[in-house]
């Protein structure tokens, strides 16, 4: 009889431990995308330090339109030679990685 309960403890026991056992799957990702709203300026507005840092640092770029931020950066569309691109500066001139 004590063989009989102590089997049945063990029987009980081992589906307990696997009906512990759970894996925590989460197929629920979000991907959260920061977009800064920029409005668009003349590029008269577009202050001095950055046109000297254009002038320097991309010889020959113009500058087609511009836009700035409640930050005070500055996104730029340039086109240099026949290729056009995107870039970022602060009032200052410095660029900035975006």
């Amino acid at each position: 009889m004590k063989k009989l309960f102590l089997a049945a403890a063990l029987v009980f026991g081992g589906f307990a431990t696997q009906a512990a056992t759970t894996i925590d799957t989460n197929d629920n990702t979000v991907i959260a995308v920061n977009q800064e709203e920029f409005t668009e300026i003349s590029t008269d507005e577009v202050p001095s330090a950055i046109t000297e840092a254009l002038e320097r640092d991309y010889a020959g770029a113009t500058i087609d339109k511009a836009h700035k931020n409640e930050a005070n950066e500055y996104k730029l569309e340039i086109t240099m030679g026949e290729q056009t691109g995107v870039l970022y500066a602060d009032e200052n001139g410095e660029w900035i990685q975006k």
